[in-house]
């Protein structure tokens, strides 16, 4: 195994563009981490400076504490496993396996343990002479899986490993991937744009920007404490509600006022770290699932809602809705699979504000206070 560390590692382009500016990150011995970002935010480059498959304008990049720039990538003892599988199709999985052995001079026997042990502990034993053409795609990305394991590499780069398979085939590779870390113990990085296997795989997960870091952290308190808008609208679907609206006194009380009839007082325990932003225009983020078709509990409160569509999931209903009177908003929430109201029509929900973010309405930076815990 072996620690990857990025000490201001950033791409620059020949026309000074930046593909990845400044980062800084440390990803410890066996750990499974997650980029996650939209197209072109840099996180595949990334990647393929840690594999060596693209140079490195500036920082420093270490692998078990060694410094790796110049370092070839066919010395860096990582395997990477690429979105298109890259099998030779006239080959069996057998040989796709065992070819890149071969290449290096490794023994028959030697070759014929590891390919064995890597077919038992993916499933494979029963396609080893078959062709990728009459593979499934799962089964064509556990044969990439394979090839990338025979090697005992001491890291494992997976470029979005599961986007060319189905919504079915997607559920079942990611517990597979799960698994296999755990049996195997050694460092995974993997590429993504899907939320969901961000939050479901990685013990941490780095959302990028622009090839920036924006954050990073467990997956769930990176959802409960997002730095900005941007990182709490993409981690999650539905994305974050964010409501333009002001902060202000009212008696005691710090009040987020979407417009007269429209208004959310924020708890007690947040008001110390909110009060310097009152008087001002805020941002406020309110979870799709933080909204209620009922008042379960005497602290959350009461909204109206212009009903625009309602979705019907099956396992749960997703309303879309407007919010104010003057310059209307829309919001969205996840409410119970039995809900329903017409379009058109006005309903009242109930809002949970103890999860409430508010950011800065300028920069889109959340307001500091206390993190919650997760979990709850």
């Amino acid at each position: 195994m072996a620690s990857i560390e990025l000490d201001r590692v950033s791409k620059i382009y020949a026309n000074g563009a930046y593909g990845v500016r400044d980062v800084d990150l440390k990803i410890e011995d066996g750990e499974f981490v997650i980029f996650l970002g939209p197209s072109g935010c840099g996180k595949s480059t990334t990647l393929r400076m840690i594999a060596g498959l693209e140079s490195i304008s500036a920082g420093e990049l270490r692998i078990g504490g060694r410094s790796v720039n110049g370092v070839a990538p066919r010395d860096r003892n990582i395997a990477v496993v690429f979105q298109s599988y890259a099998l030779y199709p006239h080959m069996s999985v057998w040989h796709n396996m065992a070819f890149g052995l071969k290449m290096r001079g490794v023994s028959s026997s030697e070759i014929e343990t590891k390919v064995a042990g890597a077919a038992d502990l993916l499933g494979l034993g029963h396609l080893l002479q078959r062709k990728p053409g009459a593979l499934s795609g799962g089964q064509r990305q556990r044969v990439a899986l394979g090839r990338a394991i025979v090697r005992e590499p001491e890291a494992f780069l997976l470029d979005e490993p599961l986007s060319n398979l189905d919504a079915q085939l997607r559920a079942e590779m990611r517990l597979e991937l799960v698994k296999l870390h755990r049996r195997l113990g050694r460092t995974i990085v993997h590429v993504t744009h899907d939320q969901v296997e961000a939050m479901t795989m990685g013990d941490r997960i780095c959302i990028m920007k622009d090839g920036r870091l924006i954050q990073h952290g467990r997956p769930l308190d990176v959802y409960a404490n997002p730095a900005d808008t941007f990182v709490a609208r993409f981690l999650a679907t539905p994305p974050m509600n964010l409501v333009g609206a002001q902060l202000e006194h009212e008696g005691e009380d710090l009040v987020v006022r979407v417009d007269a009839e429209t208004r959310l007082t924020v708890p007690r325990k947040h008001y110390l770290p909110y009060v310097h932003k009152a008087g001002g225009p805020i941002t406020a983020g309110i979870r799709a699932e933080d909204i209620y078709e009922t008042q379960a509990h005497p602290e959350w409160q009461r909204i109206s809602v212009k009903v625009v569509a309602v979705e019907a999931l099956g396992a749960e209903n997703v309303l879309i809705g407007m919010v104010g009177r003057d310059k209307p908003v829309e919001i969205q929430a996840r409410l119970g699979r039995h809900f329903f109201a017409p379009v058109d029509s006005t309903v009242d929900l109930y809002v949970d504000v103890e999860p409430m973010h508010l950011f800065d309405a300028e920069t889109g930076k959340v307001v500091a206070r206390p993190p919650l815990p997760v979990g709850r």
